[in-house]
């Protein structure tokens, strides 16, 4: 009986080893798990982050655009002013002749 009672007791502690083992695992388990759920967080922020970066380049440079379109539009008006002024005077002198 001593051999059975020997091999049950080396049956019993192996199996709370193996309980042991499982709880820790488990345990680490739920950590890693617990650290993807935190990284899949981050990465939807930082997604979000980038699309609204994204948005926000796209409408500065729209803006810099309107804002070139406004300058050259002025500068263009403002040569139009002075040829309409020049064709005023040629107009003017050539009325005196």
């Amino acid at each position: 009986m001593e051999a059975n009672e020997k091999t049950l007791t080396l049956f019993t502690t192996r199996i709370r080893q193996l309980i042991l083992q499982f709880k820790d695992m488990k345990k680490e388990n739920a950590d890693l798990y617990a650290m993807v759920d935190e990284r899949d967080a981050r990465i939807s922020e930082l997604e979000a982050k980038l699309a609204q970066a994204q948005n926000d380049y796209n409408s500065l440079k729209m803006a810099r655009m309107i804002e070139i379109s406004d300058g050259d539009l002025e500068g263009a008006q403002k040569r139009l002013a002075k040829l309409i002024k020049d064709v005023n005077k040629c107009i003017t002198l050539l009325s005196e002749k």
